[in-house]
């Protein structure tokens, strides 16, 4: 090898260690910060009053997307997650739960009332619904799924079973998948709060 071409090797070395310092300096190797968990949406409260993706903002959200019918899922987490509020202590009030239906067919607002006034769910859970276009949106933004399942007044919804967990700016901080405990449900906040 010639000493020519010794020093070019160098200065292509040296050259390609420059760019790379500064492209990770301005963060170029960084994954991007955006979700794809969450966006858009616009439904009704239980009370009838619209509500759009704003009502995550300013606090910790818990939404999950059930239906009242649900036999088994959406009643267990409920009262997971009311366990889990009661054990939050004083953090408790900086967290809210919104309980969006996948089956607007059924679950009216007044419905959501009546479903969500049980003593064992989290105290001043948000439930939300809207008319299936409005419902699928939604779903859509979370990339959660859901369908009718049988036929008749008594069918059932196919639904997802975690719930997601979204930051105080409305963004996605972590899933809480089902079934894990009040204790864990605990930890998984309490650890999101801290990032």
């Amino acid at each position: 090898m010639t000493r020519r071409n010794l020093i070019v090797i160098v200065c292509a070395v040296l050259s390609l260690a420059m760019l790379g310092a500064v492209a990770w300096k301005t963060g170029a190797f960084k994954a991007p910060q955006t979700a794809l968990v969450g966006g858009p949406f616009q439904l009704v409260d239980q009370t009838g009053k619209p509500v759009d993706e704003a009502v995550l903002k300013g606090k910790w959200s818990v939404v999950f997307f059930g239906y009242t019918y649900c036999p088994d899922v959406c009643p267990t987490t409920m009262v997971e997650m009311a366990q889990a509020q009661e054990r939050l202590g004083p953090k408790a009030r900086d967290v809210q739960f919104l309980f969006i239906s996948v089956d607007p067919e059924r679950d009216t607002p007044a419905q959501l009332t009546t479903y969500l006034s049980n003593d064992a769910f989290p105290k001043g859970t948000i439930g939300l619904t809207g008319t299936p276009e409005q419902v699928a949106a939604a779903a859509k933004a979370y990339r959660t799924f859901y369908r009718k399942a049988g036929t008749g007044t008594d069918y059932l919804m196919d639904h997802p079973t975690p719930a997601y967990l979204m930051n105080p700016k409305g963004r996605f901080a972590r899933v809480i998948p089902f079934g894990i405990g009040p204790d864990e449900v605990v930890t998984q906040i309490s650890a999101a709060m801290r990032e």
